[in-house]
């Protein structure tokens, strides 16, 4: 059978098909990001997340869309082969889980959020929760996520440095009591000998990380690969030459950013503006 040809120039991938008719919807209709979360009810962070691709939502979410823009079942519809589509990105993800779990060492920078391996349970739900994620199959996630953690734990444990953006700490959870659990959570891991927390100051300015999430993972035969994660995608770098510049750019912000114990002050100074539990 000969290959589809493509028709209207976009995307024939479920996935970014997905992505690509949401924005192309929301800016014929000339909606913001905000109008559309106050229309439907659901947080606006939801929808940036859906058309950068972070998220599917739920099926819910892609009918209510389909109602406001007149589509009838055109986004559910696309929504439910996205969900099944063995898609590349997710084949590099579960290379990428496997590597990870054979790593020696690992060094990591996040933009916005905490990494999966130093989340705690409430913030793992709220996060997962915001991507679209409810009921039993947001309980299955945290567990899996939380059951992640196991890795940094133990004797033969992998040596674990994240550099966090200033951003990460300065985006609260809304039970306050969470998220000093979360930072709590953070000054302990800190406290591991295999584990270096560190806090990179919004007045470093830009680098080349700015809005790259990136992880590096040392392998037992002396490779190292990168995780790469955008807003948009996320790629497996393996090619030795790429990941070697990728990490001359983490070397750079790790220069930039608090040292392990100024880090550790930086975030008990932020606990100490968490308001307390008052029934505690």
């Amino acid at each position: 059978m000969p290959p589809r040809r493509a028709v209207t120039g976009r995307s024939q991938e479920p996935r970014q098909r997905f992505v690509e008719e949401l924005r192309l919807l929301r800016a014929q209709k000339g909606d913001s990001l905000r109008q559309l979360g106050d229309v439907l009810g659901w947080d606006s962070s939801l929808f940036g997340k859906m058309e950068s691709g972070q998220t599917l939502g739920s099926p819910e979410v892609a009918q209510a869309l389909d109602q406001h823009y007149g589509t009838k079942d055109l986004l559910l519809t696309l929504w439910e082969l996205a969900a099944v589509d063995p898609t590349q990105f997710k084949e590099r993800y579960r290379r990428y889980m496997t590597l990870e779990a054979e790593a020696l060492s690992l060094w990591h920078y996040g933009v916005s959020t905490v990494h999966g391996l130093l989340q705690t349970p409430g913030y793992a739900r709220d996060l997962l929760a915001a991507g679209g994620s409810s009921g039993d199959e947001l309980s299955r996630q945290v567990e899996a996520r939380i059951g992640r953690r196991e890795l940094l734990e133990g004797d033969g444990a992998p040596r674990f440095r994240t550099i966090l953006s200033e951003a990460v700490l300065r985006t609260p959870l809304e039970d306050t009591e969470e998220w000093r659990k979360q930072l709590e959570h953070l000054v302990d891991m800190g406290e591991r000998p295999n584990v270096m927390v560190q806090v990179l100051r919004q007045e470093a300015g830009l680098h080349a990380l700015t809005n790259t999430d990136t992880m590096f993972l040392r392998l037992p035969d002396g490779h190292t690969v990168a995780w790469v994660e955008t807003g948009y995608s996320g790629e497996l770098v393996e090619e030795t030459a790429a990941a070697e510049r990728l990490q001359l750019s983490y070397d750079l912000v790790r220069d930039l950013a608090l040292s392990p114990a100024e880090s550790r002050k930086f975030i008990m100074q932020m606990l100490e503006d968490v308001p307390c539990d008052p029934s505690t």
